[in-house]
């Protein structure tokens, strides 16, 4: 018997949808990874997978704001959606657009790609599911896009349930995996996938059959230093008296995807080098309490980073790290879910990775479920407790104020917007204004994030529906 969790919530939304075009660059491609138009700076998609569009509750929608030397810009900005024009697919209730995001250059031609992975979208009136959009970078931005059509699974039963890109087979073109939640569990796209939604070639591994863990989420990076894009497929596994979450490394070979060594469990992952060894290092969340069926899980939620090396996994000792760690702030308590969503990137141009963990449960105060983050520094020794810095929105300099169920951290990001070499932080907090959502965003300086001049962005703001929308849910780029 296979399991699946399924954490989607539905709600009805207002609101009327406006496709707004991107500014046109006159500059050659940047070949810069999350650089939709290829001007040289970072752009961010942020989903708001509820949304309605044209009256269909639960279509969803995506934001695009462009970086710029200022940082992004939100007056520079769109709003894609089914209902806009080039989007193939009509907009449909329990669509969820924009709930499953990754990012690649699918094409080759130095624009990134933001790949939408529409899990719920209806096959004509088959009992089949899902579709993969690609939507196409250019110098003007997200203009364009595709459904891939071939070749495709013989089976798709809610295809695009989770979505990662990465050189897989080391042949300097991007490739494609999706889950599904049919046979095969994990297709894997040989790219270059050309405009017409057609890749190389199709493979389809059943990760079950092979580890006995299932495919609920992918996570992409290079675990082993060959320049070849490892996969950490993230599921359930089967044990005595029910399943636990439970990890397996797919390392990257000129063949394509192989099983490897199995790791910790949890519902998020992030890969990233935070001990500057060369190696991608994999940090995975689990935001469950402790109980028999979620052993690594901890009292409030927990990290586990696992080191990488040349082989796949380092010989040292996974470290866990919760609020209760030296040096974390704040305290492991019921359901504050720490490592409810991560992110990674250098927050102060030292050389090493930093990740940023959402606790997007936290009380703040009397505040229950308002939401926090928390920035762990990477170093020579790994990932730790020193210099960590929390921020919610009661933090002062944060726009807002803490309330409950505003689930600030649901989602995270750590991006270079503005191209001076330190991440910023972008935190969604879904839940705010009744589950309208809101995005925030932090500037970097040479001591990593600050909560000076940060500010708060909404549906609105970017010229998106008003309403229930979760709009920051998920952040991409």
């Amino acid at each position: 018997m296979r399991k699946r969790t399924l954490l989607l919530a539905t709600a009805l939304t207002t609101g009327l949808l406006t496709a707004l075009p991107a500014t046109a660059q006159a500059a050659a491609p940047s070949g810069l990874s999350g650089d939709f138009n290829g001007d040289g700076y970072r752009d961010l998609a942020i989903a708001a997978p509820i949304g309605k569009v044209s009256g269909k509750s639960g279509a969803g929608y995506v934001a695009v704001v462009y970086g710029t030397k200022s940082g992004l810009d939100t007056a520079n900005r769109q709003v894609i959606s089914q209902a806009t024009s080039g989007i193939p697919g009509t907009p449909e209730s329990g669509d969820y657009f924009g709930d499953r995001l990754t990012t690649g250059d699918l094409d080759d031609d130095g624009y990134t790609d933001l790949i939408v992975g529409v899990h719920g979208e209806r096959i004509g009136s088959t009992d089949e599911s899902g579709a993969l959009t690609v939507i196409w970078g250019g110098a003007s931005g997200l203009t364009t896009a595709t459904d891939i059509t071939s070749p495709l699974p013989e089976n798709r039963n809610e295809l695009g349930w989770s979505v990662a890109a990465g050189d897989f087979d080391g042949d300097g073109d991007t490739d494609l995996a999706a889950a599904n939640l049919a046979y095969p569990e994990l297709n894997v796209f040989d790219g270059p996938i050309s405009r017409t939604g057609k890749a190389q070639s199709l493979v389809g591994i059943d990760t079950y059959e092979q580890t006995g863990i299932n495919s609920d989420k992918l996570v992409a990076g290079d675990v082993t230093g060959d320049g070849k894009t490892d996969l950490l497929v993230m599921g359930q596994q089967e044990i005595t008296d029910g399943y636990r979450t439970r990890s397996v490394l797919y390392k990257g070979s000129t063949t394509g995807l192989k099983a490897g060594s199995k790791v910790a469990g949890g519902y998020e992952a992030v890969i990233a080098d935070v001990d500057k060894d060369g190696y991608g290092d994999i940090v995975t969340g689990n935001f469950m309490e402790k109980s028999t069926d979620e052993p690594n899980g901890g009292l409030g939620g927990a990290i586990t980073v696992t080191y990488g090396a040349s082989g796949g996994l380092s010989s040292r000792t996974p470290v866990r790290i919760n609020q209760d760690t030296s040096g974390v702030p704040g305290a492991a308590e019921r359901n504050d879910r720490f490592g409810w969503s991560l992110s990674a990137g250098d927050v102060n141009k030292d050389g090493y990775a930093d990740v940023a963990v959402g606790a997007a449960y936290e009380s703040i105060g009397s505040a229950t479920g308002a939401g926090a983050v928390v920035v762990l520094r990477g170093s020579s020794s790994g990932l730790t407790g020193k210099n960590a810095k929390a921020y919610n929105q009661n933090t002062s300099g944060v726009p807002g104020t803490a309330e409950s169920s505003d689930h600030f951290g649901d989602a995270v990001r750590l991006t270079d917007s503005n191209g001076d070499g330190r991440a910023e932080l972008i935190v969604g907090a879904m839940g705010e204004n009744d589950g309208a959502g809101a995005v925030w965003l932090f500037k970097s300086t040479s001591s990593g994030i600050t909560a000076t001049d940060s500010k708060s962005i909404s549906a609105k703001t970017v010229g998106g529906p008003t309403g229930t929308s979760y709009f920051g849910n998920v952040l991409a780029g």
